[in-house]
């Protein structure tokens, strides 16, 4: 395909796509397609998945509020306390941070669609803060909608994983407060009640999409459950600051993406 080709040469290379390769996608299946062949060229360890908002008219539309993204191993870098973490980004593409919770699946379903809330939560031993690292080569990924964005691996360049949320088993994971600052400017804040089903559905969701493209869920694997206080752009030599409930913040400073030593198969 195309347009999974191009977009790995360039992540590789980290060159741009001035515009989008081929034919748009129509539908999930295509662009999940485009995804999956992509996947299979990039030819590396997936750490975890990120699962992005569908919102309306698209949501109504495509017959879902969620779309679903691979993050490899290689782009996901734990934070400890105080650090500052370097995160690439396409300097001439798109690229924002978005503050996120990360929930560990540690066990998959084949019908995740007939367990509830608690038997979803069965499947999970940890749950951090951290912030989604969205960047593509492609500028213009966010402006086509999301069958675009999900062609390209759902727009993700990386994760860093913060703090745990202690005794998440009891608490209202939707409610989690998020306020994330760019350069010491305020960006935006939120929680996921906003969005259908928070956190936990974005697991079933996730778990589900895996199962009906017939792929492993292998050990466990991080999902990333959406943006908590929204997608907010960002530049090369800036800095995010992601903090959650007053409590817990998650920083990393972004840099541009410089080419990678391995070619497209």
């Amino acid at each position: 395909m195309l347009a999974a080709r191009a977009f790995v040469t360039a992540r590789r290379t980290a060159t741009t796509v001035p515009d989008y390769p081929g034919t748009l996608p129509q539908s999930f299946a295509e662009a999940y397609a485009i995804q999956s062949r992509a996947i299979d060229l990039f030819d590396e360890p997936i750490g975890g998945w990120k699962v992005g908002r569908v919102h309306e008219p698209q949501a109504s539309q495509l017959g879902t509020t969620r779309l679903a993204g691979p993050i490899f191993a290689s782009s996901i870098v734990h934070a400890t306390a105080g650090t500052m973490i370097e995160m690439p980004v396409f300097a001439d593409g798109f690229a924002a941070v978005e503050a996120e919770m990360l929930l560990r699946v540690t066990q998959v379903s084949d019908n995740p669609a007939a367990l509830d809330d608690a038997a979803i939560l069965d499947l999970i031993d940890a749950v951090h803060v951290g912030i989604e690292v969205a960047s593509s080569p492609f500028a213009g990924i966010n402006a086509l909608g999301p069958l675009v964005t999900a062609s390209d691996f759902g727009n993700n360049a990386g994760l860093v994983v913060g703090p745990a949320l202690p005794d998440w088993r009891h608490r209202d994971l939707s409610r989690l407060h998020a306020a994330m600052s760019i350069n010491g400017v305020d960006q935006g804040e939120g929680d996921m009640t906003s969005l259908p089903g928070g956190p936990i559905e974005s697991v079933r969701f996730l778990l589900g999409n895996l199962a009906e493209r017939g792929i492993g869920g292998g050990g466990p694997f991080w999902v990333s459950a959406g943006a908590i206080s929204g997608v907010h752009v960002i530049k090369p030599c800036s800095e995010a600051a992601a903090c959650f409930d007053g409590q817990w913040t998650v920083r990393c400073r972004t840099r541009a993406a410089t080419p990678t030593t391995k070619t497209t198969g």
